[in-house]
């Protein structure tokens, strides 16, 4: 008797998690496409542009202002010209090393680069919670494929979050 009221409860879960996920991908599919900011640095270490275009895109006006976009950019530039001539340095004597170490030299450079995309990470983390989430909007890093070739490249990522409808009934 108590197995029949357990599987009824399962399926009154199962029913509210597939509504919540319809409402969300209704909302999600009104978003217009993320706006893509693509390294322009000439150093590029594991994907990672040593700078990214501080170029304001148009697809941005009206929901931020120029300066806050510049000024976010340069303390992203700020942070990768803090980390990446450090892993450039360790890479280049990784290379040397390659041959007497078996590889293993290059250990540090990877290790430098994973610090670099979660601060990096963080940073946007933080820009997002202390502005672009009240904008609708979120920043985020993301490993997308370049035009030009077959390499993998790190971009930014400014995503439109949906406004949640909140004269709409529960």
């Amino acid at each position: 008797m108590m197995e029949d009221f357990d599987e009824i409860y399962e399926e009154e879960e199962e029913e509210e998690e597939d509504e919540e996920r319809a409402a969300e991908e209704q909302l999600l599919k009104y978003a217009p496409d993320p706006v893509v900011v693509r390294g322009s640095g000439h150093v590029t270490v594991f994907g990672l542009s040593n700078k990214f275009e501080s170029e304001f895109p148009s697809a941005l006006t009206g929901k931020v202002a120029p300066e806050e976009f510049k000024a976010s950019i340069n303390r992203v530039n700020g942070c990768l010209k803090k980390t990446l001539p450090v892993n450039v340095r360790w890479l280049l004597c990784g290379c040397l090393c390659c041959c007497c170490t078996l590889g293993f030299s290059l250990w540090p450079v990877i290790c430098l680069s994973k610090r670099t995309q979660r601060s990096m990470e963080k940073l946007l983390d933080w820009e997002n919670s202390r502005l672009y989430h009240k904008l609708c909007l979120h920043w985020r890093l993301s490993k997308r494929k370049c035009e030009t070739n077959n390499m993998m490249e790190y971009v930014i990522l400014i995503e439109f979050l949906p406004k949640i409808p909140i004269f709409r009934p529960d």
